[in-house]
């Protein structure tokens, strides 16, 4: 398990575009990954979607995907430092809406990596219930290229 202190250390990502608070389980082999995302009323994205009735835009809900899949790479210290690219997203499905008070529960499998691409499929969870899922190829990049 990874606290957020730690996420830090290997996601480059930082306010207001951290979506992963916690990182719940990380597989030896390194195929798999769980994480979590308090979705509160404070996210800055609810002002505006929508006014009076506040859902989690979808494409956030993807990118918090990706950032998990993202920390199952970055936590291994040969490719710490890497900035994770977005390449694809494929077989995009969204079941229910993500509202404040929700825990978004994220598995992500890795279904390849060949080098520094490769590609996972990630679920999102809610209660059990699925709200999103998806496939992603990704690449990770040197920070100075």
């Amino acid at each position: 398990m990874f606290t957020i202190e730690e996420i830090l250390e290997f996601l480059p990502h930082r306010y207001p575009m951290l979506l992963v608070d916690r990182i719940l389980e990380i597989s030896e082999d390194g195929k798999y990954c769980k994480g979590l995302k308090n979705v509160t009323f404070n996210e800055p994205f609810f002002q505006g979607h929508y006014p009076g009735k506040p859902i989690m835009p979808c494409v956030l809900i993807v990118e918090s995907m990706a950032q998990v899949g993202a920390a199952i790479f970055l936590a291994m210290p040969t490719l710490k430092g890497m900035i994770p690219l977005i390449g694809a997203i494929d077989e995009v499905k969204f079941k229910r809406p993500v509202v404040p008070g929700d825990q978004l529960i994220i598995d992500v499998e890795v279904l390849w990596m060949r080098g520094t691409v490769g590609k996972i499929h990630a679920v999102a969870t809610v209660d059990g219930d699925v709200a999103a899922s998806m496939d992603m190829t990704f690449k990770l990049k040197e920070r100075d290229s």
